[in-house]
């Protein structure tokens, strides 16, 4: 299986994953021009998606979906809440709704090759998931946009061979920093966005000595920086309270605003 990141970040989110033969889009939050292009950089069509995979309505994750569905008739997978949330924006435009796929939490559906295994994040959306996809040899994940972690959710992510996961913020900038109050109090809220240190937490409970790469996303452009996220991640995986003793593995971070290469497993 393989993943690339398109853009990933508080301002626009799109990843692209799946196997060599069948790719999926997830989410669609950056224009359908940056679209087309970022899978253009690595070799892939947009017409090509088997479909497009939603983990919630917030603007940073749907923004371009409108033109590119329009423009090109993929499926549009989400759970029923998410769905009708995107039906019910107008800066998405119309979208024919033959388009739409409801997709149940914690239920498999298979798209050409690949298994998908969406299942319930916190954030103050409609009715959020993060994704696992899979097939017969690997597994991969894409985790942002939730607030904390529980051991469902440790449950659901053992065994990947590659995960995306948020680490959205520094607490100390966010803290310090211009966001008024009320936005403060939401991102830090359980029903957020995970920080750095936290993210950490999260990756140690899932790391294993087969895992292949992990890729950390959803940075806060005033909040964060990508060298911060990774020394913050990579103390707490080997430093924090259960540091992990096991193989070397590679910490990825996604850029906001320019594709990354395509890790492959």
């Amino acid at each position: 299986m393989e993943i690339c990141s398109i853009a990933s970040g508080s301002s626009g989110n799109c990843i692209c994953a799946g196997t060599q033969n069948c790719h999926l889009m997830i989410d669609a939050g950056i224009s359908g021009k940056r679209i087309e292009a970022g899978l253009n950089s690595v070799g892939l069509k947009t017409e090509e998606m088997e479909g497009i995979l939603i983990t919630h309505e917030h603007s940073d994750h749907i923004s371009g979906l409108g033109v590119i569905a329009r423009r090109y008739g993929l499926p549009i997978y989400g759970t029923k809440g998410t769905l009708e949330a995107i039906a019910n924006t107008p800066s998405v435009g119309k979208i024919d709704p033959s388009l739409y796929r409801v997709l149940e939490p914690d239920m498999d559906i298979t798209i050409g090759e690949i298994v998908v295994h969406p299942i319930c994040i916190s954030h103050d959306a409609a009715d959020p998931v993060a994704y696992i996809l899979k097939n017969e040899n690997h597994k991969i994940a894409i985790i942002t946009d939730l607030g904390i972690y529980d051991d469902y959710l440790i449950e659901k992510l053992q065994g990947l061979d590659i995960l995306l996961l948020e680490a959205n913020h520094d607490v100390r900038m966010l803290e310090a920093g211009s966001y008024p109050y009320p936005l403060k109090r939401r991102i830090l809220g359980e029903r957020g966005h995970l920080s750095n240190e936290v993210s950490g937490q999260l990756l140690g409970e899932l790391l294993h000595d087969d895992m292949k790469a992990v890729i950390l996303g959803h940075l806060s452009k005033e909040n964060n920086y990508a060298e911060l996220a990774y020394e913050t991640v990579r103390q707490e995986v080997t430093l924090g309270e259960n540091p992990y003793k096991g193989n070397d593995f590679p910490i990825y971070v996604a850029k906001r605003n320019e594709p990354m290469p395509m890790l492959c497993v």
